[in-house]
């Protein structure tokens, strides 16, 4: 099983808006995934959360299947206690690392190699007191700052910071478990920084963390966080998924 577009320091992402995908589309997509995966989508409520998980799924195994041999049905997975995805390959073969995520209309997954690595995506129309949840999730620092920002612009940099944080949580595999006030994030630079940093604990070493933040589109902020012994040398590419040709592997 070797891997077909593995660079070394790779990091490749896609996001898909799930508006771009037609009505006849759909069960097209739903073949990409196992039947496992079939039969928990049609358990959802609600059409858009089931959406959501077919098109999250999809894109993640087509991005697998892009780097290594296999269809797209093949892949396997287990799940950690907090819920953490990590593949499963055959003894000898390179870690894969994959995460996704998925918000009202836009879904996102990220792959690598051997590293830790967490996705988040988040719709700007999410309604809500964000100011009051901020209180209760962010540092004193992330709160100057949001205190500092204009009215118009509060919002997206709450979910700038929330995307942010919610990447670098899914990326060491913690989940919420880990407090989101017990590191904080600046700006200008993009920086981590960790409240009570563990002596000689690489996770707690901010110069050792690839960030980033980005628009998929004009509704929707997504992060990265990557942890990397070299993370300025990382070559990262994150662009739309290439719907039609997922479509013609499931034909």
């Amino acid at each position: 099983m070797p891997i077909l577009e593995h660079i070394p320091r790779k990091i490749e992402g896609w996001w898909l808006d799930i508006n771009t995908v037609t009505q006849a589309q759909w069960p097209q997509l739903a073949r990409l995934l196992d039947q496992a995966e079939r039969d928990r989508a049609q358990r959802f409520h609600f059409e858009r959360d089931k959406k959501s998980y077919i098109a999250a799924h999809a894109i993640t195994r087509s991005l697998l299947s892009k780097w290594m041999r296999g269809d797209q049905t093949s892949w396997r997975f287990s799940i950690s206690a907090l819920g953490k995805p990590e593949v499963i390959l055959p003894e000898g073969v390179p870690r894969l690392r994959i995460n996704l995520a998925h918000t009202r209309g836009m879904v996102v997954a990220a792959l690598t190699t051997d590293h830790d690595i967490g996705v988040d995506v988040e719709w700007l129309g999410r309604k809500g007191s964000f100011l009051d949840l901020a209180k209760t999730v962010f540092t004193a620092e992330e709160q100057a700052l949001l205190a500092a920002t204009p009215n118009t612009e509060k919002q997206a940099l709450f979910l700038t910071l929330w995307t942010l944080k919610e990447a670098y949580i899914k990326a060491i595999g913690k989940g919420l478990s880990l407090p989101l006030d017990s590191f904080h994030y600046s700006l200008d630079p993009l920086t981590i920084h960790f409240k009570s940093a563990r002596p000689h604990n690489p996770l707690d070493d901010p110069k050792l963390w690839h960030l980033d933040y980005f628009r998929p589109g004009p509704e929707h902020i997504a992060a990265l966080a990557v942890h990397h012994p070299q993370p300025e040398k990382l070559c990262v590419s994150f662009k739309e998924a290439p719907l039609q040709e997922m479509l013609a592997q499931s034909s």
